[in-house]
């Protein structure tokens, strides 16, 4: 099997392939390499490269397989997972390209390589990401910054960003995305593939010392992929509960049945702005003539009003204070065991980061009350149009791609329409999820000049399978698989 012939399969097809036994696991694996090799150095997507793990893990699926064992769903599928808070015994976790912890790594395994991994995956190795992943870019020092397959002189959004362009770009059909702020959204909607953030409790997390750290905000686990069904079956490998974690749901959904889905009938929201975004004209032209998909499907889309109460500056600034204190929780516990980012490696961490670390260090118990009161009213706001509707459509992000620079600080841009933005996460549509527990993804809307634009699609707590069937409706409706002839096509030049 030649590494072409494995560009843009499905992890569906090459699931059904590997257990008819039309190509081996080894097969998959050695052209997903050569591929890797080939196109990887032009994208600086992987931050770490574990090659020769997944080629004994091809060898010994191949003689699994051999002996007449059948596997599980994904056997032999190469997949990737993320270099944030995700671990795999003898890999490095860097937590975002942070240079100190280069050589780091961490002797266990996250529920998402773990259940990959039991259900006959094949990880290839770590994406790329930005440091403690708080921002809406992928750059770092330690790695830089992550291009987008459609362009390569962009960046491929963050903080999923590895993740994100290495399905976009053919080489593996399936990506973990972790999504603290729209980290599995916001690389899908700029480099044109799929994001799926479930429900809040859906797919564990597994957070230690404190159990109950991963829900203020809501922190999730998904895949990231380029079409609804892999999603799919990446979400029935995932989702399930854990013992480890307080908050992950019991019921486990059928979700190859979301895709059969349809949406007649459905009422279902749009909102251009969420009520308070400044969004450019070309995301805003994209996304509105791709809304009108779901009319043609059956539904009847209404356009409504959201009324937070705070203005996009307030709520940004409230997501980062409210972020923090998990990646201080982190560095706490690394400094008891010797390594003292915050005081003896401050200079590997962003400017950005800094700063906000410093703010929410001098909080007090009642600040933090009172910013989940805050948080409250995006919860009642979007409540309130989910009472009346299926699903609520937006833009995935305010922004197009922004080039990438040099000295490992890209960020989002500052001013939008006119308007003053944060360039940390600003400009994002996604993080209002992480505050409310609504399931979400992002889906391709379309092009602009040549560039992908996302639609996002949030359902009403626990309706996993309501966002995922009119994520389907939308991908016969408006079928993107053509998009992938401009990264198929890139050039591969540094």
């Amino acid at each position: 099997m030649g590494s072409t012939d494995i560009a843009y399969r499905s992890a569906v097809d090459l699931a059904a392939a590997i257990a008819g036994r039309d190509v081996s696991p080894v097969e998959v694996i050695e052209a997903t390499i050569r591929r890797v090799e080939e196109r990887e150095p032009s994208l600086n997507a992987l931050a770490f490269r574990g090659f020769e793990d997944a080629v004994e893990s091809a060898e010994a699926a191949e003689s699994a397989i051999a002996r007449g064992e059948s596997g599980g769903p994904l056997l032999g599928v190469p997949v990737v997972m993320k270099d944030l808070f995700d671990f795999k015994p003898g890999w490095p976790a860097t937590f975002g390209g942070i240079p100190a912890m280069a050589d780091f790594s961490i002797d266990g395994y996250c529920p998402w390589a773990e259940r990959m991994e039991a259900a006959g995956a094949i990880i290839i190795g770590k994406g790329n990401s930005p440091a403690m992943g708080f921002r809406g870019t992928c750059d770092n020092y330690l790695f830089g910054p992550t291009r987008n397959p459609f362009n390569t002189d962009l960046n491929s959004g963050g903080s999923s960003g590895g993740s994100a362009a290495m399905v976009a770009d053919g080489l593996v059909p399936i990506a973990e995305g972790t999504d603290g702020g729209g980290s599995i959204r916001i690389p899908s909607a700029w480099c044109g593939v799929v994001g799926y953030q479930p429900s809040a409790g859906r797919v564990p997390v597994v957070v230690r010392p404190n159990a109950f750290s991963g829900v203020s905000p809501f922190i999730y686990e998904g895949p990231i992929t380029r079409n609804v069904a892999d999603a799919a079956l990446a979400m029935s490998v995932l989702a399930g509960p854990h013992p480890a974690d307080p908050f992950s749901a019991v019921d486990e959904p059928d979700f190859a049945s979301g895709v059969q889905g349809g949406v007649q009938d459905w009422k279902i929201a749009y909102s251009p702005d969420f009520g308070v975004y400044p969004v450019q004209a070309e995301v805003a032209r994209v996304v509105e003539e791709a809304v009108r998909a779901f009319e043609e499907a059956g539904a009847t889309v209404y356009e409504v009003e959201i009324d937070i109460g705070l203005d996009q500056r307030e709520l940004a600034d409230l997501w980062c204070r409210l972020i923090l204190p998990l990646s201080l929780d982190a560095f706490s516990q690394l400094a008891q065991g010797g390594l003292d980012i915050l005081g003896d490696h401050r200079d590997d961490l962003p400017e950005g980061f800094l700063r906000w670390a410093d703010h929410v260090a001098s909080m007090s118990a009642m600040d933090y009350f009172d910013d989940n009161s805050r948080r409250s009213q995006v919860f009642d706001a979007i409540q309130t149009v989910m009472t009346d509707h299926r699903v609520l459509l937006t833009p995935t992000l305010a922004a197009m791609p922004v080039e990438n620079l040099a000295n490992g600080e890209t960020r989002g841009p500052t001013m939008i329409e006119g308007v003053e933005v944060d360039p940390l996460i600003g400009w994002c549509m996604t993080y209002f999820t992480n505050f409310t527990g609504h399931p979400a993804a992002s889906v391709p809307a379309g092009l602009s000049d040549g560039l992908p634009v996302g639609l996002q699609i949030l359902g009403r707590r626990g309706a996993d399978l309501d966002v995922l069937s009119a994520a389907a409706a939308f991908e016969r409706a408006r079928p993107w698989d053509h998009l992938y002839e401009i990264p198929a096509k890139r050039p591969l030049g540094e």
